[in-house]
């Protein structure tokens, strides 16, 4: 697994992340407050043809000496069942645009001008923490569309979410149809998320925590 974090930005990324998962480090803390994940549309843009790299660094694609254009964000959250425990061998997909609006996908607009150096498209199986981490852009709009990014997750031959994630506090998305398509404003605060500056970090990265809660026991 290619992740391509800094050092000592990294172990500064890392000891938050071990901060924040504690809070669930036992089964059904706290599971009053969790709230499923509601699911929403694939979209037209899952990609046709996967990169040869589907690692979870979606801004160096394979060993390039350049990387994507677009605001470096650190991705991460884990996968949760309803009662608050980690789903281990969970696979989390994430694709999303480029930051010329173009997805990794044949049909996808503008496709002359996409970003060759950006994977669009990265995987990772979560272990027993239920923990993942992406490092990707800060998602940007296309025409129609609020930024976002897409999410599926697997496990094993099951298929157990699709869902799509978005920037808190976006002007675009009361306007965006999939966005105020969800029922009611818990269903919206669940898939919005603040998107910030990564503390310490020199090159202006960003850091978001999306935790998904899906329908099913650690055993299931």
């Amino acid at each position: 697994m290619n992740l391509y974090l800094p050092s000592p930005e990294r172990r500064r990324f890392l000891k938050s992340l071990a901060v924040t998962a504690s809070l669930f480090a036992v089964p059904g803390a706290y599971a009053d407050r969790l709230f499923r994940t509601p699911a929403q549309t694939e979209g037209p843009f899952y990609p046709n043809h996967l990169p040869l790299d589907t690692d979870n660094d979606l801004v160096v694609l394979n060993n390039s000496l350049t990387p994507a254009v677009g605001e470096v964000t650190y991705l991460s959250g884990r996968v949760l069942d309803a009662n608050g425990a980690p789903i281990r061998g969970a696979l989390v997909e994430i694709w999303q645009c480029d930051a010329n609006g173009v997805y990794l996908h044949t049909g996808s607009d503008g496709g002359s001008k996409r970003d060759a150096h950006f994977q669009g498209f990265g995987r990772f199986l979560t272990g027993s923490s239920g923990e993942y981490l992406f490092r990707t852009i800060k998602p940007v709009p296309y025409p129609g569309r609020s930024p976002h990014i897409h999410y599926k997750i697997r496990r094993g031959n099951r298929e157990l979410l699709t869902t799509q994630c978005y920037i808190q506090g976006h002007p675009g998305n009361p306007k965006d149809g999939v966005w105020k398509g969800l029922k009611g404003a818990k269903e919206q605060a669940a898939v919005t998320v603040p998107f910030t500056p990564l503390k310490g970090a020199k090159a202006g990265e960003l850091a978001a925590r999306f935790d998904v809660v899906v329908g099913l026991t650690p055993e299931g």
